[in-house]
């Protein structure tokens, strides 16, 4: 099976600039804590926070509700959470793809009520709409896709393929 380009390498890189730049409206000059949810969106992170011009302070968090498979526990596995104070601060999370919304509810309840956040926003690469389970939406994101599985700039299947400078996916296969 041929792995075909959904987003590539360039159109990544400048989707990535202009969601920046929508990010950098919206606080200005307001320092914020931008949180990288491991693994799947460090590439995607890196690359966002090279062009935020407000001052960041970069944490991360490392969730899973997917394990080693195409679709999602339906529990989300808190790996580590260890955050340092964020009582008041201004918040952006950053997700490489937001399908059902639990993993990110997780995240966002937790921020909220137990971190005690004045603000918090998320900005997700890929918005996946068709696989919503919860009522959550991302404040920022860079792509829709649709009921695709997905690999490549940090995303994974089985821990693989997250170094792929571009996006791809497998065409299911006919029966």
């Amino acid at each position: 099976m041929e792995l075909k380009t959904l987003v590539s390498e360039s159109e990544l890189k400048e989707r990535i600039k202009t969601l920046a730049d929508e990010i950098n409206n919206t606080y200005k000059d307001s320092p914020i804590v931008a949180i990288c949810v491991l693994k799947g969106a460090v590439m995607f992170f890196c690359e966002l926070v090279k062009y935020l011009k407000m001052p960041v302070r970069m944490e991360f968090v490392s969730l899973s509700s997917y394990g080693c498979s195409k679709h999602s526990t339906g529990r989300v596995s808190a790996l580590n959470v260890s955050l340092p104070p964020l009582e008041n601060e201004k918040v952006l999370v950053v997700e490489d793809i937001m399908d059902t919304g639990l993993t990110l509810k997780f995240l966002l309840d937790y921020l909220r009520t137990k971190c005690h956040v004045e603000d918090v926003k998320l900005a997700v690469m890929f918005d996946k709409k068709c696989a919503r389970k919860y009522d959550i939406e991302p404040d920022f994101y860079a792509f829709d896709v649709d009921d695709k599985f997905i690999v490549g700039f940090g995303l994974d299947y089985n821990e693989l393929m997250r170094n792929i400078p571009y996006v791809g996916y497998y065409e299911k296969q006919k029966n």
